[in-house]
């Protein structure tokens, strides 16, 4: 039997009841599928997530007060300390129409296979690993390295402040940002003053303690211009060289104290100027250098608290 044949023994009725449900299906793929239903080639998805990542954790479009760039010093073998640091900093909050904040982690060139493959997939990942051209180290050059480097790299789009911090600190963006807002965007040094015993280390020139330290963006201009950096390098513990070259030509004038916000992990050991207990309006904690130091910080701050009971995990 033709198509012909067989539409034309068809009643206006056989027609209604073969067309109601191939319209139905026609209209359900057309208004409900795209509205539910996100398809992507297996491609796309990672290319999706490595975008939004790698970028910063301010997601908000609205032009912010300030730009904020913290470059985390560390090594290239720390995986499970970056991994532990993106977590945390990515499950924070803080108002970004004060602050846009970028995070970038620091080391030196790699030096054997595994590091370079393990890492190039880090950044094909998350894009926030910053590869200095230098021989890994802590205390010749590697952080004067990075700041007077940073023009150069995000000249394009300058940032207000750059902030250097270590990897064993631990920072309260929400209240870091807040901190910042009122702070000077010129000649600005920001962090926590050493040493902070002024009764018994006065005649020490001042300097801001390595665990975070803030610098505006002139400064940071200024340092990649000067000479002073590139001949001083490998003169002493980079916060003390950082506040020396500062100091000895009357730079970072307009400077902030950030005791007792910013301090050290105090454990067992008795409470000083620059270790003490946890406080609530906490900026930033040092010294968390085994896992079970930063198990009692986020603790004691509460950061799993917004952890939804499921079927799919037991975690009491």
């Amino acid at each position: 039997m033709s198509y012909f044949t067989f539409s034309k023994n068809l009643s206006p009725s056989n027609w209604t009841l073969i067309l109601l449900p191939l319209l139905f299906l026609a209209l359900t793929f057309l208004l409900i599928l795209p509205s539910n239903i996100h398809l992507n080639p297996l491609s796309s998805n990672c290319s999706s997530s490595t975008s939004t990542s790698s970028k910063s954790l301010s997601t908000d479009t609205t032009k912010s007060d300030y730009r904020l760039l913290i470059g985390i010093i560390t090594l290239p073998e720390r995986y499970e300390r970056r991994h532990l640091l993106r977590t945390i900093y990515s499950l924070q909050t803080y108002n970004t129409a004060t602050a846009h904040v970028d995070i970038r982690f620091i080391f030196c060139n790699l030096t054997t296979r595994e590091k370079k493959v393990f890492i190039a997939l880090e950044i094909m990942k998350y894009n926030d690993i910053i590869i200095l051209n230098c021989t890994e180290n802590m205390n010749d050059g590697k952080t004067y390295k990075f700041l007077s480097g940073v023009p150069a790299l995000f000249g394009d789009q300058p940032y207000d402040y750059v902030m250097k911090a270590d990897d064993d600190s631990y920072i309260r963006l929400d209240n870091l940002v807040e901190s910042l807002k009122d702070k000077s965007r010129v000649d600005m040094y920001y962090g926590l003053v050493m040493p902070c015993d002024k009764e018994n280390f006065f005649p020490f020139p001042p300097f801001m303690s390595g665990m975070g330290y803030v610098l505006s963006w002139d400064l940071i201009e200024w340092m990649a211009q000067s000479d002073f950096g590139q001949d001083e390098t490998g003169g002493g513990p980079e916060d003390m060289w950082t506040g020396k070259m500062l100091n000895l030509n009357e730079k970072g004038k307009n400077r902030y104290d950030n005791a007792p916000r910013m301090y050290d992990y105090k454990g067992p050991s008795p409470s000083n100027c620059f270790r003490h207990e946890y406080i609530t309006d906490t900026i930033m904690v040092h010294q968390l250098k085994e896992n079970d130091r930063w198990v009692e910080t986020l603790d004691y701050f509460n950061v799993t608290s917004a952890l939804e009971p499921s079927k799919f995990y037991h975690i009491e």
